[in-house]
């Protein structure tokens, strides 16, 4: 047999490697939300939860509820790819809130208002970015002021609890309230006897859109490959010509404005603006990311893993929800055990890939 022949087996058995280790976490993340969405179905047909999770719309209405985190998620995720971090999102978002609110009941038209929540997102993005990739300042660092500096300026928009009503704005109303039917057959029949059809809302296709947008833009683009390789090794990534610096901003860049994509489809959700809004925001958005297979080092992960992620935070609220005896603090606990469990594995693949090398 030739070198050449010889090489193929063995380069074809490192790539498979290499691609088993990538996927490995996300694989055991899809596996953790299956067995956790099928013991809710066997915690419900054993009476410890209410039945209603076992219905189709309860699942849509995970989603529903935490649109504006894969928004986030998603934007974290590709902060995190390059070995960064970003703290300030529930502050961004908790500022977009309050902004929409308040500027609907000026009287300033919701489409208006949408666009500049979506500039203040580019802007704060802009600064953060420029001083964690341009002056090295560490992101940690960077994002805390930038956490302080949103919760501070959402309480010079106003200290109180603003509502978005019919009144203040009908069109932002419309949609928040606007159902997307799915088709009937998904649908179960009430106690009434009459057919309850499943739906989802506007910020649920906004998510979606945004998941698929980014999941191909880190597949199939340039910049999402620089993204990796940044992580990676930044050394590295300079030796290959990719500009770290200006990498590292883009990325900033696109978290805070997915975070403002986020926060238009939080407040769709809430319908209000409030100083304490999405406190603890951020620390879901990391947490999912981690779950999701994304090193907190960088350089591996993806979207759909963050995707899932959130899927597997929302199931445990909704199974805590359903069962109505448990403290609301539970899900903080399993989450934080998860997180704590997959941080170990990412750890023990870290190491088998040193020793690999």
């Amino acid at each position: 047999m030739s070198k050449t022949n010889a090489a193929k087996p063995a380069n074809a058995l490192k790539e498979k490697r290499k691609i088993n280790g990538n996927t490995l976490l996300l694989l055991i993340t899809i596996v953790l939300f299956v067995l956790l969405y099928l013991l809710g179905f066997l915690l419900a047909n054993l009476g410890v939860i209410g039945n209603g999770f076992t219905r189709f719309q309860t699942f849509l209405n995970i989603l529903i509820n935490n649109a504006g985190l894969i928004c986030v998620a998603c934007g974290m995720t590709c902060v995190m790819l390059t070995g960064g971090i970003d703290i300030s999102v529930g502050s961004l978002i908790a500022l977009d809130c309050m902004f929409l609110a308040w500027g609907m009941a000026q009287g300033i038209n919701a489409i208006v208002m949408c666009l500049l929540v979506l500039l203040i997102g580019l802007v704060f993005g802009l600064v953060q970015g420029f001083c964690v990739g341009y002056l090295d300042i560490q992101p940690f660092i960077v994002t805390m002021a930038g956490m302080f500096f949103g919760r501070g300026m959402t309480a010079v928009i106003s200290t109180d609890q603003l509502s978005i009503t019919a009144e203040t704005s009908q069109l932002f109303y419309d949609w928040a309230n606007a159902k997307i039917l799915l088709p009937e057959f998904l649908g179960y029949v009430n106690n009434k006897g009459k057919l309850q059809v499943p739906y989802i809302r506007v910020g649920v296709l906004v998510a979606l859109v945004v998941l698929i947008l980014i999941f191909l833009m880190l597949r199939y683009t340039k910049f999402g490959r620089s993204l990796y390789a940044v992580g990676g090794s930044e050394q590295s990534a300079s030796m290959m010509g990719l500009d770290v610096k200006r990498t590292k901003l883009k990325a900033y860049v696109l978290s805070s404005f997915l975070c403002s994509v986020g926060g238009i489809c939080f407040c769709l959700n809430t319908m209000s603006g409030s100083v304490s809004q999405a406190t603890g925001l951020e620390m879901s958005a990391i947490s999912s990311a981690v779950i999701g297979g994304t090193l907190l080092t960088g350089g591996v992960g993806n979207v759909i893993g963050s995707f899932f992620g959130v899927l597997i935070n929302g199931t445990i609220s909704s199974i805590i929800q359903f069962q109505g005896k448990l403290a609301s603090s539970w899900p903080n606990i399993l989450t934080a055990i998860l997180l704590c469990f997959f941080i170990v594995l990412q750890s023990i693949f870290a190491k088998i890939k040193e020793r690999n090398k």
